[in-house]
């Protein structure tokens, strides 16, 4: 069953007088509830501006996209849905749990129940023992978890995570990597963006790779590697985009 879809999503920037950049064209995706589906690409290539037209913070130039048969600016939709975005901003003289109380209040949360939810959060992402250290004394891996547990306080079915490993360590990709695998067994369906290819091949059962807007393949990872002859992840990402890369300059030569 499809949990969200798009169909012909295009988002055209106008970034001065009579010129424009295409950010998407004409995506059409579609993602399997329980699925932790990776999207790919160079930056620019469109993967942040997917996201946000999923989430409703931008407007579509034109195409349609579905969360759970809704709308991107469906309320009650919203209430399902969790997001963490590449470069979270925080009130960095909060602590963890002042932050996930702030968050849990934005959702109404009953008072009794976000108290218990906050304690099984901060477990989950291993901060329990930070409870009353200000944000400002968190590392980037700190912050990442704390805002993972944030996007993770409504209990949502869905997860959008924007580049989730960024700036992190070893150890700290490791352990974001297990807690999707986790989230994932727990039957939560996962939609994360990322340029790092290492991570996303030990996680993601399906991929899409977009470079300049456009989605070049999307399928299950051995699958696409079977089709492209390619040793790993990074292989056909480069093969993927080599091939777009070479199609265009053929057409432009021909044209």
């Amino acid at each position: 069953m499809a949990i969200i879809q798009t169909k012909d999503l295009t988002k055209i920037y106008t970034i001065g007088r009579n010129k424009t950049v295409v950010g998407l064209n004409h995506l059409n995706l579609t993602i399997e509830e329980g699925e932790l589906f990776g999207i790919l690409g160079p930056n620019g290539s469109g993967k942040t501006t997917c996201l946000k037209l999923l989430l409703g913070t931008l407007f579509p130039t034109s195409g349609e996209a579905y969360i759970m048969g809704k709308t991107p600016y469906d309320v009650e939709m919203k209430q399902h849905v969790g997001f963490l975005p590449e470069n979270p901003y925080y009130y960095e003289y909060l602590t963890g749990k002042e932050l996930l109380l702030f968050y849990g209040k934005l959702f109404d949360i009953d008072k009794e129940v976000l108290k218990e939810k906050i304690e099984e959060l901060l477990k989950l992402v291993g901060l329990e023992n930070t409870k009353k250290l200000s944000l400002r004394h968190y590392s980037k891996g700190m912050l990442e978890r704390i805002g993972l547990a944030a996007s993770l306080i409504n209990d949502p079915k869905i997860l959008i995570l924007d580049e989730p490993t960024t700036g992190l360590d070893p150890i700290g990709c490791r352990d974001t990597r297990n807690l999707l695998i986790q989230l994932k067994d727990a039957g939560k369906t996962i939609l994360l963006s990322s340029h790092f290819l290492s991570e996303v091949e030990r996680v993601c059962t399906r991929i899409a790779i977009l470079h300049k807007g456009v989605l070049l393949t999307t399928g299950k990872l051995d699958e696409l590697m079977d089709k492209y002859k390619s040793v790993n992840l990074e292989d056909l990402f480069i093969k993927t985009i080599d091939e777009y890369e070479e199609k265009i300059q053929t057409q432009g030569v021909a044209q």
